[in-house]
């Protein structure tokens, strides 16, 4: 499931994953899943036809990343891979960051980190576009606390018959 909340020229995405590190740390080899939040830049587009037209989105490069992953034999709720990506280059995440107050309570770091993000993360938008995400932090906070919750019940983020190999 992919998840998408637009915000001018900011989003932030959603999505369950399910798969293998193909370079895993050590300690790290087994499958993992769980929810992938990212913050990324809304190309922009010109308008086409009417104004009753569906207009073209494109929620493209990647600016921030945060994983609330667990591994598969550490079960759900164990949150032993929850981490974060500071930052990305050309839609490429930098190492895994661990964060106690993330595996703490990953929705309060979720809400904290969105409130608070780096200037360069905002500057290709306007501050209308940040004053908008900043007003749907509680809706962003919500929908990844239950695609998370539908991940624990078995419903998301299921194995594929291969495992997919990111």
């Amino acid at each position: 499931m992919l998840q998408a909340f637009c915000f001018g020229a900011l989003a932030v995405t959603l999505e369950d994953l399910y798969f293998v590190d193909p370079d895993p740390e050590p300690g790290q080899e087994d499958p993992e899943r769980g929810v992938r939040v990212e913050l990324r830049l809304v190309e922009p587009s010109p308008w086409r036809g009417s104004i009753y037209a569906a207009q073209r989105t494109v929620v493209d490069t990647g600016l921030w990343r945060a994983d609330f992953f667990e591994s598969i034999a550490g079960g759900p709720g164990s949150r032993d891979r929850m981490h974060h990506h500071p930052s990305m280059t050309e839609n490429e995440p930098g190492a895994r960051v661990f964060d106690e107050a993330l595996t703490a309570d990953p929705f309060g770091w979720l809400a904290t980190r969105l409130a608070d993000l780096p200037a360069p993360c905002l500057s290709p938008a306007s501050k209308a576009d940040a004053a908008e995400l900043l007003a749907g932090i509680p809706h962003i906070v919500d929908a990844a606390r239950t695609m998370l919750s539908r991940v624990h019940a078995g419903e998301l983020a299921l194995s594929p018959t291969r495992p997919i190999r990111l």
